[in-house]
């Protein structure tokens, strides 16, 4: 494990303007000597550490403080999942992007809805990588629209009582958001920015971000993507991925 020989900056002095501090967790120090060179040619990212194991997280998140841990999903003591659900249970922790070699299967999946702010592949472009770890650092997921709809098609299978259940917890919980807090949430759903939404309902960038942080805290959410995912859940989008009636 490879760790910074400089110690994390108080809490109080991060600002917008300094740099991402980003933790790379994976078990194959060729892999994590690859990503370090391609992040840490970025000058508004900053490395703070490495590790080998999801056993390792826990410890460095609290020594260390990044903004964002880039987790590998498959690692051979404590997996990337379980590391992202333990991680997340945390107050104040830091936005999760993991690594993968499949496009979207069930663990991009779980490790989703464990509140991961998205993924990325193995083989993406180093300018994707590094794309990808500033807009989750700005408060972004990194799923596109397409990948989105695919992990909600792979949500939606199981069983048929499995799907009625999961639609009925989904509507419970969308019932208690006020109209407008709706009509975002969907938007959401759609994959729509927030400068989209904002467009399309006649509101400021401003009020839309406020909007979904308070969707966010009412439904005890982490991120916009579980936002999406529990539109699926609720039956407010049809298959194109259009806004139904489904609580009418």
């Amino acid at each position: 494990m490879n760790t910074p020989a400089s110690p994390p900056p108080p809490a109080s002095s991060a600002s917008s303007s300094s740099p991402v501090r980003l933790l790379i967790v994976d078990d194959d120090p060729l892999v994590r000597a690859g990503l370090t060179l391609m992040l840490g040619g970025a000058d508004d990212i900053d490395i703070v550490g490495e590790g080998a194991d999801g056993s390792e997280v826990a410890a460095l998140v609290e020594r260390l403080r990044p903004d964002v841990v880039l987790m590998d999903i498959r690692m051979p003591g404590m997996d990337g999942l379980t590391a992202t659900e333990e991680l997340r249970r945390r107050p104040g922790a830091p936005e999760v992007v993991v690594l993968t070699t499949f496009h979207a299967d069930e663990q991009v999946l779980r490790a989703i809805r464990a509140g991961a702010a998205g993924f990325v592949l193995k083989d993406t472009p180093p300018a994707r990588i590094v794309d990808s770890v500033r807009r989750v650092a700005a408060g972004d997921p990194v799923l596109s629209p397409a990948v989105t709809r695919q992990l909600m098609t792979r949500a939606a299978g199981g069983a048929p009582d499995d799907r009625t259940s999961r639609t009925e917890r989904a509507r419970r919980r969308f019932a208690e958001l006020a109209e407008r807090e709706r009509e975002v949430a969907v938007a959401v759903g759609r994959g729509h920015s927030n400068a989209e939404i904002a467009g399309e309902l006649y509101l400021s960038v401003a009020t839309v971000k406020t909007q979904v942080s308070r969707i966010l805290a009412r439904l005890d959410l982490n991120n916009r993507v579980q936002i999406a995912l529990l539109v699926h859940d609720a039956g407010l989008l049809d298959t194109d991925g259009e806004e139904s009636d489904g609580l009418g």
